[in-house]
């Protein structure tokens, strides 16, 4: 296995982490990365966050696609692009991400592009050293030096920014991010409630904080992520172990239900408790990401009778190019405190490990750095 890449006529062999059949461990090993094709970018991987969708891949809860190469919320430095590229050139600083908008799509010609259906990636796989292809991770596969991506998955940003902060934005904290401020619409008098308080609840609690909710509501069982919340700015915290979050939810905000409800979970028995949690023509955000298998049973009256909305929440229903340079440059005033995301700074070798410790509630974010 090469610490270094080496060039070939067929493109370049570098380092990176796999998942060659279902729950088995992870493996660093070479692979190929070919070069650019008209519309695609090679780029040089400075950092990527550990998230559970990897671990999810890895355990065979996104397709049987495998041998997957993992990782997918990295940010990195463009090192080489094909013949048609435009939106980026070599040596911007950018952040991956894995909702490249068409601009085609039924969604994007109605102008809303953050729900695009046909979203692009490279146009060539990256391969194993025997010429296996790989299924990249969410289409991006960065625990790796370097990775092959289409130019609409490259959103430029600040290059003086840490690039294991920057990096987050490309999944995790940008979709609890987005939930609150995009999804949510979340606004300066509202009574905010959030269940589940790891990496995506956590960013929920940040950007319901960045808005200027009055009262934002922190529901976990586990204390630790409670005083995660508290540092992104809950206001109120409730551990679900001792008490009933429909009912202290309610308590805290003066008998009523909040305004909104993110569901960071995705289980049927958290989304009952934000259903009910939630004020007469309140909003239930589901963020939290549910197995095929969970199926919910709710009154259809009481769908009609609370009125309201009830939405899911896909990567924040966010806009890259228009979301992620703003969060940047708030990050940076000091007003969205991203580096609190980053528990841990890890090598390409410890993955497996991080994914321990995820799965343990230890960490925020694992956050693997390159360069």
């Amino acid at each position: 296995m090469s610490s270094t890449t080496q060039s070939s006529e067929e493109g370049q062999t570098v380092r990176g982490v796999i998942s060659r059949s279902k729950g088995d461990p992870v493996e660093l090993v070479d692979i190929v990365v070919p070069d650019p094709g008209p519309k695609d970018a090679v780029v040089g991987v400075a950092a990527c966050g550990v998230c559970h969708t990897d671990l999810t891949y890895r355990d065979g809860g996104i397709g049987d696609g495998y041998p997957f190469l993992l990782g997918h919320e990295a940010a990195g430095v463009v090192e080489s692009v094909g013949a048609a590229v435009t939106a980026v050139e070599p040596g911007d600083f950018v952040i991956l991400n894995w909702r490249a908008v068409c601009g085609r799509c039924r969604a994007c010609k109605r102008g809303r592009p953050w729900y695009c259906f046909d979203t692009h990636n490279a146009s060539h796989p990256m391969t194993l050293s025997d010429g296996t292809a790989l299924t990249p991770a969410l289409g991006v596969g960065a625990f790796a030096d370097k990775t092959l991506v289409h130019e609409a998955q490259c959103t430029k940003v600040d290059p003086t920014t840490d690039p294991a902060v920057a990096g987050l934005l490309g999944c995790g904290v940008m979709a609890g991010l987005g939930a609150a401020i995009n999804t949510g619409a979340i606004s300066r008098d509202d009574t905010v409630a959030v269940i589940g308080c790891g990496g995506v609840g956590n960013a929920a609690i940040a950007g319901a904080t960045l808005v200027g909710a009055k009262r934002i509501i922190a529901v976990d069982t586990d204390d630790s992520k409670l005083l995660w919340a508290r540092h992104f700015g809950a206001t109120h915290t409730v551990n679900a172990r001792d008490h009933d979050p429909v009912e202290a939810i309610t308590t805290l905000n003066d008998g009523f239900g909040a305004d909104v409800v993110i569901d960071a979970i995705g289980r049927p028995e958290t989304f009952k408790q934000a259903f009910y949690a939630r004020d007469l023509a309140g909003t239930v955000v589901l963020v939290g990401v549910p197995t095929p298998e969970m199926g919910l049973d709710i009154p259809l009256v009481d769908f009609f009778s609370r009125g309201g909305s009830l939405k899911s929440s896909w990567y924040g229903d966010c806009l890259p190019e228009r979301d992620f340079p703003t969060l940047i440059s708030l990050y940076q005033q000091g007003r969205l405190p991203l580096e609190k995301f980053v528990s841990e700074r890890i090598g390409l070798g410890d993955i497996e490990q991080a994914f321990q410790k995820m799965h343990f509630g230890q960490v925020l974010r694992s956050v693997v750095v390159l360069k």
